[in-house]
């Protein structure tokens, strides 16, 4: 089973998105925005599907390179920024690196997006 980092090691802004539903200032905006950037292209959100469907939680990027038909440097660049936002932990084994979803991170942009949420439907005016 993988282990889920708790919420207090969470960037401060992250942890208040995820335990607030209130409106989104600019500085929760910008730390959404880097989440939803890094999934922004089709290939890291099939990365992510992959690596979160994925038996025991984890994947090595062996595994991952067979699902992708472009070159190991143009998939490395996608794993890493996914890594960068926070989406998916890299831990190295010999010389493979295996992923792991970051579910507490997943969670505030689920936070964002779920009714009731900040976009939840307001009376203009």
């Amino acid at each position: 089973m993988v282990n889920e980092p708790a919420t207090s090691t969470l960037d401060p802004e992250l942890r208040t998105m995820l335990d607030s539903a209130t409106d989104v200032s600019d500085e929760r905006a910008t730390c959404a925005a880097r989440l939803f950037k890094a999934l922004g292209e089709p290939v890291r959100v099939r990365l992510l599907s992959l690596v979160a469907q994925s038996v025991g939680g984890e994947v090595c990027f062996r595994d991952l390179a067979d699902q992708f038909d472009m070159p190991q440097p143009s998939l490395s660049h996608h794993l890493k920024i996914l890594v960068n936002a926070g989406i998916l932990e890299r831990e190295r084994k010999g010389t493979w690196s295996r992923y792991r979803v970051i579910e507490s991170h997943l969670a505030v942009l689920e936070n964002i997006l779920r009714a009731g949420g900040p976009f939840r439907a307001v009376p203009c005016c």
